[in-house]
């Protein structure tokens, strides 16, 4: 094990798989809901109430959610990837979780405030703020949008290979990269797949701060663009926000979900609202009384030595990544001495949902951390980018921007970098020498071939079919699959007589894969022989399409 990866063994409210059979979900057979609810591409089934209520004084303590201690009877898989990042799937196991976390590129921060008007406000800066970086299949290009100079406008760069950035000369300020003027905090840049006007393919919330019977109040500015360059005058303005909130899509449930921040919660200090709508432009403008209590920290998040400060949510960045919601948390762990120079205490920790409201963080540890030492492009004040990460080959692409600090002004030197994971990387059901096994909970599919992410180039992996006794469904059992002993991150299981598995389509099944010497990241079914996912790729990326 590195230094960047963590066993986790025990976690109140989340299963533990450990070193000995352990079964999982003594509720497995009930329904999440006994009212009848939206059923989801899961099998998940919400409550009629939707989305559900709560008070502020409750979010402090952690929480698990429905899904998981009363998952459905029968999971749906034709949707993404299946990862291993919670128990929903797992029945039983023998293997042991590890949760892993990105590099940051070695080159440090891809994009530097090194333009005149990136130096514009208090300090100089060329991060993203949210914001957003995105795969364009259109333009086959990276494209990145960020706050250029502390709060002054924002700018735009777009790379080949999501590494070496380039800033073009526009139209909209001559000589400059501007996309958008202005007095701004937080941005959201969203490519919107499913719109059908050309016109509004990409989408653009600007937390803008406007002047009202002589007080400054905050709104969200919604403009659209079909190019991400040029846009239009504002279409839509939000019900009052407070500055760092944010806006994603939820494909599965065709929903845009606001998380609205607020920080008078005399309980857990920073924390969420949330607002949701089918109409992202149109129904942006919502009643104070439709936004409910939604996250914060927890008791679970542990503060720094150095401060003891306990962490609050100041931001939520989400994302659909194949077959769940991506959720990067950034939480404020206080601030260090004003003498020391150093920019706010923030770092970047992750979530997942299968709902889209209620999220799993069964590692606390930052994914995207401060670094240590002083005058780093990261030093303090972590922030996550819009549209949560890239898939780029067999690679995740995060985007994050960081502060640096002077001690003339601890938030100067902002700049936008980069860490990168394997694919499907965020959990591993791994095991040694001793031959171990996962036997998923009952499932059912409508593809053709089996495909895994599996790290196993000294050792052996074998999967097979079990019916709802759990006997092997012939001819797929394990003594008939052909061992896998690879490293790939799309790699297709086949049997002696066959790899087709359509002759189960429909039907209850359970997969059980034996491990020794590797590692199990996910497996889906996939209907033909490039391995297609039918699941979401984030913002994107090279080969990639929505849904995958």
């Amino acid at each position: 094990m590195n230094r960047r990866e963590f066993c986790l063994t025990t976690l109140a409210g989340v299963a533990a798989l450990g070193g000995s059979e352990t079964v999982f979900g003594a509720e497995a057979g009930k329904s999440v809901a006994a009212a009848e609810g939206e059923l989801l591409y899961n099998g998940i089934r919400l409550p009629a109430a939707w989305p559900p209520t709560g008070s502020n004084s409750t979010l402090h303590l952690p929480s698990t959610p429905p899904y998981l201690t009363s998952p459905p009877a029968v999971i749906k898989i034709d949707v993404g990837r299946q990862l291993f990042v919670d128990d929903f799937l797992i029945e039983k196991s023998t293997l042991t979780r590890t949760f892993h976390r990105p590099d940051y590129h070695p080159s440090g921060p891809v994009v530097r405030p090194d333009q005149p008007w990136e130096r514009q406000g208090d300090f100089p800066m060329a991060a993203v703020f949210s914001d957003g970086v995105w795969y364009d299949p259109k333009d086959r290009l990276f494209k990145m949008w960020y706050m250029g100079g502390y709060r002054a406008c924002t700018c735009y760069a777009v790379s080949q290979d999501g590494i070496v950035w380039e800033k073009p000369k526009l139209d909209i300020q001559a000589g400059t990269n501007i996309v958008s003027t202005g007095d701004r905090d937080s941005a959201i840049v969203w490519l919107d797949h499913e719109e059908p006007d050309p016109a509004r393919r990409y989408k653009l919330f600007r937390a803008h701060r406007e002047v009202i019977d002589g007080r400054g109040n905050w709104f969200f500015q919604i403009h659209v663009s079909a190019d991400g360059i040029h846009w239009g005058d504002v279409v839509a303005r939000s019900a009052s926000i407070y500055p760092r909130s944010t806006v994603f899509r939820n494909p599965f449930r065709k929903r845009w979900e606001y998380g609205i921040r607020k920080d008078s919660s005399t309980q857990v200090g920073r924390c969420r609202r949330y607002f949701e709508c089918d109409d992202a432009v149109g129904q942006a403008e919502w009643d104070p009384k439709d936004r409910s209590w939604w996250l914060g920290a927890d008791t679970l998040d542990i503060p720094r030595e150095d401060t003891k400060f306990p962490p609050q949510l100041t931001n939520l960045d989400g994302v659909a990544y194949e077959s769940l919601i991506l959720g990067l948390f950034t939480l404020y762990r206080g601030t260090a001495p004003e003498a020391s120079g150093r920019p706010e205490l923030n770092d970047v920790c992750l979530g997942f949902s299968r709902d889209g409201f209620h999220f799993a963080r069964p590692d606390r540890r930052p994914f995207l951390p401060m670094s240590e030492t002083k005058g780093d492009w990261n030093w303090g004040n972590v922030q996550s980018a819009g549209g949560g990460c890239l898939v780029v080959g067999d690679k995740l692409h995060f985007y994050c921007s960081g502060r640096s600090g002077t001690p003339e002004n601890r938030e100067a030197g902002g700049s936008t970098g980069l860490a990168t994971l394997r694919r499907d990387g965020f959990a591993s059901l791994d095991a040694g020498a001793e031959e171990a096994s996962v036997t998923t909970r009952p499932m059912t599919f409508t593809g053709k071939h089996l495909f895994v992410n599996v790290d196993a180039p000294k050792g052996e992996l074998r999967a097979e079919l079990l019916d709802e006794r759990g006997a092997p469904l012939m001819p797929f059992a394990a003594a008939d699959c052909l061992a896998t002993s690879v490293d790939s991150t799309t790699h297709r299981i086949a049997w002696k007589s066959t790899d087709d598995l359509s002759p189960l389509v429909g039907k209850p099944v359970r997969f059980r894969f034996t491990l020794k010497n590797g590692r199990l990241f996910a497996f889906w079914v996939s209907p033909d022989t490039t391995g297609a996912s039918r699941g979401y790729a984030a913002a994107g990326g090279p080969g990639t399409t929505q849904p995958a």
